[in-house]
């Protein structure tokens, strides 16, 4: 009895001394989390009419690298902000075919919710603000401009932590972006982009 009494305890010595040892996963408050990653941005399918309800637009998809930088504000909290390299997009037009491309920027800041901080796989959603800035606009029908936009997004993620740092990452948002869109000057329609963005990549705690 005393012999199984003292292997008992060293079993639990040991096993609380890994434990001890072992990275903490949770993100903690004052982090700051780094993610590079890809995003691809899909667009709805109805994405407006211009020309008084006449012709109907179809934007194409993106793909680009990304970024998000998050400071935990406490263990459940996160503060995020979305970049990204200029998503490029081939505006069609129904019985006009390819009129023209757009490329935009997407910065989006969002409020998140951390549900289960010590967990190996982080889940969590958001709630935030997303401002969409169009340039480098070109159509072979003349000047074409579309308006800068400003929207809400949605978001849910999780963080799978790999070590005490390291960590991958998976994201799905849903933004709202609406544009006026100007040909030669002239308000001619509104284009409702209102895409869903999805993100992998890994990101590193600091």
């Amino acid at each position: 009895m005393a012999f199984r009494l003292r292997h008992t305890l060293l079993a639990c010595a040991l096993a609380a001394g890994a434990f001890a040892a072992a990275p903490a996963l949770a993100h903690e408050a004052g982090d700051i989390l780094l993610k590079v990653g890809v995003t691809h941005v899909e667009p709805k399918s109805d994405n407006g009419t211009v020309a008084n309800g006449a012709v109907k637009l179809d934007i194409d998809g993106s793909t680009r690298p990304s970024f998000t930088l998050t400071y935990m504000a406490t263990r459940h909290i996160g503060i995020e902000l979305l970049g990204a390299y200029p998503f490029k997009h081939t505006i069609n037009a129904k019985g006009l075919g390819d009129i023209g491309s757009t490329q935009h920027l997407p910065p989006t800041l969002s409020l998140q919710w951390h549900f289960l901080p010590d967990a190996t796989f982080q889940p969590y959603v958001g709630v935030g603000l997303n401002y969409t800035t169009f340039f480098d606009t070109h159509s072979k029908l003349g000047t074409l401009s579309l308006d800068d936009s400003w929207g809400v997004a949605a978001q849910i993620g999780v963080d799978y932590q790999l070590n005490d740092r390291w960590f991958l990452n998976a994201d799905l948002r849903y933004i709202d972006i609406s544009s006026n869109v100007r040909l030669n000057g002239a308000d001619i329609g509104k284009t409702k982009i209102n895409p869903w963005v999805a993100t992998i990549g890994v990101g590193y705690r600091f």
